[in-house]
C-alpha cells in the first residue's frame, strides 16, 4: 500500500470507520467489539484505536459508555477529509489511499471543462486504492493561479486536505458527471484493465469556498471492484 503523504494511522482508521458508517456497514446503535479485539482485528495498537475513537466521538459518530463500550451514532454529518469521494468498494466503504504517478505544470488540456482563471494548471496523476485494492486512476487539474509549484512529496493522500493546509483553499462543492471514457495510455500496469478499455469515468468540477471553480478532474474506475455512490439526506 502506498505511504507517500499518508495520513496519521489513527486518522486513517477514523476515516475508514466514517466510510463504513456512511456505507451502512456499521449501523446506528451498533455496539463495537471490545477495543482490544477491535485493535487486533485492524492490526493496530490499542492506543491508536482509542485515538481514532476519540476523534469519532468528537464528531458525534461514537458514543462511549463507561463500562459498556462504544456505540455507533450514524445520524451525524461528519467532517471527513474524504467527504466528496464518491467511489466505494462494491461491498461498501474502503479506506482511500493513493500513489502519485506524476505532477506537472502545463497548459490546460482544452478537452477539460472550463475552470479557474489561469491558462495553466497543475496536472496530478494518481493511482487510487480502497483498503489496498486498486480501484481507479485519476487525473486532477488544479488552477495554476492558486500556486506556482506543487511538490509531489508534499501531497497528502487527501488532496483536499493538502489544499486546506498548504493553500488555504477549501473545496466547498463539486459537480460530478458520469459517463464512459477510454482508459488512458498512462494508466499503470497494476490497474486491472488495458489502456483503451471503455470504463465508467467521472468528470468533476470543484469549487472553492468563494464559489469559484478551481479544479477539474477525470477518474476512471474499475466497475468490477468499485461503485459510484451518492447518498442523499
Amino acid at each position: 500500500m502506498p505511504s507517500l503523504g499518508a495520513l496519521p494511522l489513527y486518522q486513517q482508521i477514523s476515516e475508514l470507520l466514517i466510510r463504513d458508517i456512511a456505507a451502512g456497514r456499521l449501523m446506528d446503535g451498533e455496539r463495537l467489539p471490545p477495543e482490544r479485539d477491535m485493535a487486533a482485528g485492524l492490526g493496530i495498537a490499542v492506543g491508536t484505536l482509542r485515538q481514532a475513537l476519540k476523534e469519532l466521538a468528537a464528531k458525534g459518530l461514537i458514543e462511549r459508555k463507561q463500562g459498556s463500550g462504544n456505540y455507533i451514532r450514524a445520524n451525524a454529518d461528519p467532517s471527513s477529509v474524504y467527504a466528496l469521494l464518491r467511489i466505494e468498494l462494491r461491498e461498501g466503504g474502503g479506506l482511500p489511499t493513493a500513489r502519485v504517478l506524476s505532477v506537472d505544470r502545463l497548459a490546460k488540456d482544452p478537452a477539460l471543462p472550463a475552470f479557474g482563471t489561469s491558462s495553466e494548471g497543475h496536472r496530478i496523476r494518481r493511482l487510487r486504492y480502497l483498503s489496498g485494492v486498486v480501484a481507479a486512476v485519476e487525473e486532477i487539474w488544479l488552477d495554476g493561479a492558486l500556486t506556482g509549484r506543487i511538490v509531489p512529496q508534499d501531497l497528502s493522500e487527501s488532496l483536499y486536505l493538502y489544499y486546506r493546509q498548504r493553500l488555504n483553499l477549501w473545496i466547498a462543492r463539486a459537480e460530478d458527471r458520469i459517463g464512459l471514457g477510454k482508459l488512458p495510455g498512462w494508466a499503470p500496469a497494476e490497474f486491472p484493465h488495458a489502456p483503451g478499455t471503455p470504463l465508467p469515468m467521472i468528470t468533476r468540477i470543484a469549487s472553492a469556498q468563494d464559489g469559484q471553480s478551481v479544479e477539474a478532474s477525470l477518474t476512471w474506475y474499475d466497475p468490477d471492484r468499485v461503485a459510484y455512490v451518492a447518498r442523499l439526506k
